[in-house]
């Protein structure tokens, strides 16, 4: 995973960052100042309500908090879905919906079990609403074959075939085009 860290953020300065959980009753539980909860920092890091630049700067810092792969994967699909959301007030939001959705990509390729119900035989995934987003974006924009590229990525979690066989179509037809135009 390409992965470097959150741009601007110093991870030692985030309140939770040095937090480590403890095992309790064979399960780990982060400590709070009310006891102790199964919830990780990152999980718990992003409000429900936060919208625009200080949903992409918490969603950043979630990232370099302590949590397990489908803990960032949820921050960042949600992340997306709330961007997705504001994309006509706010514009800007779609580049910002495409870095996540891209490093939502990688991180399930990275860690499969961060959108795995279980490790039973065989794996069952969630269902993955960020990446599909973006390949609709890039659809929408006329961007077949990048949308075709991570449709096709997004198969091996079981999603994204109705996708394929669409996107695949619109690249042969684009293709079929420019040969004759070629000729």
């Amino acid at each position: 995973m390409a992965f470097v860290g959150s741009p601007g953020v110093v991870r030692a300065d985030l309140p939770g960052a040095a937090v480590r959980p403890d095992e309790l009753y064979g399960t780990l539980v982060w400590p709070t100042s009310q006891g102790h909860t199964s919830a990780t920092p990152a999980s718990q890091h992003v409000p429900h309500d936060a919208s625009g630049e200080e949903l992409v700067a918490l969603t950043w810092e979630a990232l370099e908090l302590p949590g397990s792969a489908m803990d960032y994967h949820f921050v960042l699909q949600n992340a997306v879905d709330r961007l997705w959301g504001a994309r006509g007030s706010d514009p800007a939001a779609l580049q910002l919906l495409e870095v996540f959705a891209l490093l939502d990509l990688e991180l399930m390729e990275a860690a499969p079990q961060a959108v795995s119900f279980d490790d039973g035989d065989p794996v069952s995934f969630v269902r993955v609403t960020s990446v599909p987003r973006l390949i609709g974006l890039l659809e929408r924009e006329g961007a077949f074959t990048e949308a075709l590229a991570l449709a096709q990525r997004l198969t091996r979690f079981e999603q994204g075939q109705d996708m394929v066989g669409r996107l695949s179509e619109k690249v042969g037809a684009l293709t079929a085009e420019a040969a004759a135009d070629g000729t």
